[in-house]
């Protein structure tokens, strides 16, 4: 649940705090447009307010339920393709599809910290966290690096084996069907879940979705390998498994980058050049400077400067810095918040001049 920041307008060594009678009469006046939990839940299914972000959930809550709603879906088509590939394995007896259906059920549960996390993230702010528990969804995003790291090692340290040790495929006709079916079941949950993580800003969400995308690769393998063997060459199954090994350590490569990049509150530097754009276009805002954005969760959150004119009166400067602010919700996509500070524009002392030399190291 997301909070409401302050646009503290500062002219000189005065400060302007956003909570005094406008600030509330402000809020009253936009109370509709801004409903959390239940109340906001109940009007996004009406179709109540929205702020238009592009390809996103304008509510938090709305964004975990359909977090949930991907998760739950793709992992009862996971475990549908497991149980099919499991009754296959019973006409086949084929030790590599044995070991890839056990691999399927297991991976299927990765959606738990998943979802335990979306739970988490649900829970509103605290004293002690301040900024709320969105970071449960990068830290579940960590136990998904972990399993596709160990489905990796468990497919090439097979692969080896069977180079070591081969072992005859029989009823090959039954074990090349079920590896489609493993990759058909995994490629769809793919798709699914990296598609709601994209729309929904969830890191974790897309890493899972690229590790059902590499146990696809697995059960093609199972494929390839039957092929293989069927036309002669024993070590098909194993070589082939190794090469998506391969393919494995490249999604985890890709996963880590990104789960990485959103532990360290790495953005698109498009996107701070489109907040510095739009900012710079409310009227009377001379210069936007000190953009910075940071994830937390599946949510954006923003801090900017602005420069005004120094002769403005506080209230006036209040009123442009929640323009700059409202405009932002509106067209950055996930956007939760955006805490605004104004700079007067002065041929004197620097406004800062108090505080320069705790920054100036």
């Amino acid at each position: 649940m997301s909070s409401c920041g302050n646009s503290a307008a500062h002219m000189g060594e005065d400060d302007y705090h956003h909570n005094g009678p406008h600030a509330l009469k402000h809020h009253r006046v936009h109370e509709h447009r801004h409903r959390r939990g239940l109340a906001g839940l109940l009007v996004a299914l009406i179709g109540g307010h929205s702020h238009g972000h592009t390809g996103s959930v304008d509510d938090s809550l709305m964004a975990s339920r359909a977090g949930m709603r991907a998760l739950a879906i793709s992992l009862a088509g996971l475990l549908l393709t497991a149980v099919l590939q499991l009754i296959v394995f019973s006409r086949s007896d084929s030790v590599g599809l044995l070991a890839d259906t056990i691999h399927n059920f297991v991976d299927a549960l990765t959606a738990v910290p998943i979802g335990v996390a979306l739970l988490i993230a649900r829970r509103p702010a605290t004293r002690r966290y301040t900024y709320g528990f969105g970071r449960a969804e990068d830290l579940a995003g960590l136990a998904v690096l972990v399993v596709i790291g160990a489905s990796g090692i468990i497919a090439a340290w097979e692969a080896v084996s069977r180079i070591v040790h081969p072992q005859q495929v029989t009823n090959l006709g039954w074990v090349a069907a079920a590896g489609m079916i493993g990759f058909i079941g995994n490629e769809v949950a793919a798709r699914y879940r990296i598609r709601i993580g994209q729309r929904i800003g969830s890191a974790a969400l897309v890493a899972d979705g690229r590790h059902a995308r590499t146990d696809g690769f697995t059960s093609l393998a199972v494929v390839a390998g039957a092929i293989g063997v069927a036309l002669g060459w024993r070590l098909a199954d194993p070589i082939v498994g190794l090469a998506i090994s391969v393919a494995i350590a490249g999604v985890l490569r890709g996963a880590a980058r990104d789960i990485y990049r959103r532990l360290m509150d790495a953005v698109d530097p498009a996107l701070v050049d489109q907040v510095e754009h739009e900012a710079a276009t409310v009227d009377k805002v001379r210069r936007v400077d000190d953009v910075r954005v940071r994830w937390i969760g599946h949510e954006l959150r923003a801090e900017l400067n602005l420069i005004v004119d120094g002769n403005l009166q506080v209230s006036q400067a209040h009123d442009i810095a929640e323009h700059v602010r409202h405009l932002l919700l509106h067209q950055i996509p996930r956007l939760a918040d955006a805490t605004i500070h104004t700079d007067p524009a002065i041929n004197g002392p620097d406004p800062h001049e108090l505080t320069a030399h705790h920054y100036n190291r």
